[in-house]
């Protein structure tokens, strides 16, 4: 099969909506991993004032992720897929907060999201993208100087077992489990598109590459290991010592520096 893309990985999306939280249950760690991917951006937990994009947000577990490990922060939760969104729009928000946008990644501005904001965090997304530099263009566009970059996503170590772990999983598991509830056309680009996208090392320097320095990758525990990765940066500045940009992006990471007690 082809790998599916925009509209029609969308509405591919949008009908798996109703059974992906169940699928998603059935996953060990799933939630636990996203809330680690979320501490590694390493903003501080109690500030209010922090504004977050939520990238991909899916039906939400990414957005709850972000929420139980920045309670204060003011999050905006963006998905190309609107059975996904809605699915995630109808959830318990308590408090407030969460803003939720339908809108693909590379079309932020056309669908009124700007920033700054203080981090991107974007799960299982740049895989799924036509256009990973593209995305990773605007994802820089919206933040602030210095802001923060965490990438949550499959992206294998380069072993052979990441490879044989991987489709094992996916078609003695997650296939036919996807099959019986008519979805198995997503699942198979599920597998397809992890083994076709890049490796954790190239990911990292795809992320370099557009403008993000102090890159580091992480990887996740679990029967995950080899297989997801948590990829973080941060945004470059590109007038290091002079301008405005610079000068804000250097009082923007004192403040945090300040509040996370560094």
């Amino acid at each position: 099969m082809t790998l599916l893309r925009d509209d029609g990985l969308a509405a591919a999306f949008d009908h798996a909506a109703r059974s992906y939280d169940s699928l998603v249950a059935a996953n060990p760690g799933y939630r636990a991993q996203l809330r680690r991917s979320a501490r590694r951006l390493g903003l501080p937990r109690g500030d209010e004032g922090l504004r977050v994009l939520d990238l991909g947000c899916g039906t939400g577990a990414s957005t709850a992720a972000l929420r139980a490990v920045l309670p204060g922060a003011r999050i905006t939760a963006v998905d190309a897929s609107a059975g996904m969104l809605e699915r995630a729009a109808a959830k318990a928000w308590p408090g407030g907060r969460v803003t939720f946008v339908h809108a693909p990644a590379e079309r932020l501005a056309r669908a009124g999201v700007r920033g700054p904001f203080d981090a991107v965090f974007a799960a299982y997304l740049l895989r799924n993208a036509s256009d990973p530099d593209a995305v990773l263009t605007a994802v820089r566009g919206v933040l602030a100087p210095g802001g923060r970059l965490g990438v949550h996503e499959y992206a294998l170590g380069g072993r052979r077992t990441d490879r044989a772990v991987w489709t094992l999983v996916c078609r003695g598991i997650v296939q036919p489990a996807a099959t019986v509830l008519g979805d198995g056309e997503l699942y198979r680009h599920l597998w397809r598109s992890v083994v076709e996208f890049d490796t954790a090392g190239r990911l990292a320097g795809r992320v370099r590459a557009a403008g993000f320095d102090r890159v580091r990758v992480l990887p996740l525990p679990g029967w995950q290991t080899g297989i997801a990765h948590t990829v973080v940066a941060r945004r470059a500045d590109t007038e290091r010592g002079a301008g405005t940009e610079w000068r804000a992006g250097t009082e923007w990471r004192a403040g945090i520096e300040r509040r996370a007690g560094r």
